[in-house]
């Protein structure tokens, strides 16, 4: 658990990281969509790669689609709250959730194995970036002060170490539960995927570069897992 913890504080880091450069300097609407779209490669492929097949071998079927079920639930309850509140608290919030179960699949990813663990911890610290990099920007727009914004990105990236140990417990249920779980996990990755990464990306005009850097970081990822099996 210890050793959890310490890698989760890597992605952690790079969010908050992510949202000082921000402040510094906003990146452009091309980067920030090919950078979008090369993390949502890479977030697709780490749950195609570890996630899905351990689903699939799951013996009873009910558990995935319970859990995968709850998944789809939270993160339409997710979005619909975001279309209800408005302001500064309503974002926050938003992107605390996401950061929050970031950091649950996380936990179960590396309760599977350090391999899995390795290429998700790859995978969502792209994705929490962009997370950070969004709230920046749009605190910045209020005309937020750096220091502050930097501060609450900090707090908000400290959910993916505390959403890891809240998954230790889960670990230790039976196997159908734990499935369930994954599955609640997958479809969570997913949802975040195509509907926020891939959503955000497409609102600058597509170029044949920037699309393919999707699939740019779905092989790497998919070589990367190669590389260390």
């Amino acid at each position: 658990m210890f050793e959890t913890l310490l890698i989760t504080l890597v992605p952690a880091a790079v969010t908050v990281l992510g949202a000082a450069i921000a402040t510094w300097r906003r990146p452009n609407a091309l980067m920030t969509s090919a950078l979008q779209h090369f993390a949502a490669g890479v977030v697709f492929a780490a749950a195609a790669v570890e996630i899905l097949p351990n689903l699939k071998h799951a013996g009873s079927v009910w558990p995935v689609v319970i859990g995968g079920g709850a998944g789809l639930l939270v993160m339409l309850a997710i979005e619909e709250l975001g279309r209800r509140t408005k302001g500064q608290t309503g974002l926050i919030t938003l992107i605390a959730v996401d950061v929050l179960i970031d950091g649950l699949v996380l936990g179960l990813g590396f309760a599977a194995g350090e391999k899995a663990g390795i290429l998700l911890t790859v995978a969502l610290t792209l994705e929490v970036l962009f997370l950070g990099l969004a709230l920046s920007t749009e605190l910045m727009e209020e005309a937020m002060p750096a220091a502050r914004i930097i501060s609450i990105t900090a707090a908000i990236a400290l959910l993916l170490p505390i959403g890891a140990v809240l998954a230790a417990p889960i670990t230790t249920l039976s196997p159908a539960v734990v499935k369930g779980f994954f599955a609640f996990g997958l479809i969570a990755l997913l949802y975040l995927v195509t509907e926020e990464l891939l959503v955000e990306a497409h609102e600058v005009p597509e170029r044949p570069w920037i699309t393919a850097m999707f699939f740019v970081g779905f092989l790497l990822l998919f070589l990367l897992e190669e590389a260390i099996a």
